[in-house]
């Protein structure tokens, strides 16, 4: 099962098998933008779950911008682009003026 924490600002997406940790990711919140800082395994595809389930969230919630801090092989698998800083200061100046809902809670 996929298990969602929140404290403050900080976020938490865990899955859990078997009533062991199996993998997930934590970021920060802020309007309309989410800050992935971490993803973790210990189990296979654990952190993709994670991340799929928290991309759907940010859908439903009115989020427009994900933020993963670096492309890799895997996030470009789930459609992430590199933008350009000049682009992406617009977006994050859109992100943080609008209010986002926190599916989760």
């Amino acid at each position: 099962y996929t298990a969602l924490h929140a404290s403050g600002h900080a976020h938490s997406v865990e899955c859990w098998q078997d009533g062991a940790l199996a993998g997930g990711l934590y970021g920060v919140r802020l309007g309309a933008a989410f800050f992935g800082e971490s993803m973790f395994s210990r189990r296979r595809d654990a952190s993709k779950v994670a991340l799929v389930h928290l991309v759907n969230g940010l859908k439903r919630g009115g989020f427009v911008l994900l933020d993963t801090q670096f492309i890799t092989a895997h996030l470009a698998r789930f459609g992430a682009i590199e933008i350009p800083r000049e682009r992406y200061l617009l977006k994050l100046h859109d992100a943080l003026n609008r209010e986002a809902s926190w599916p989760f809670s």
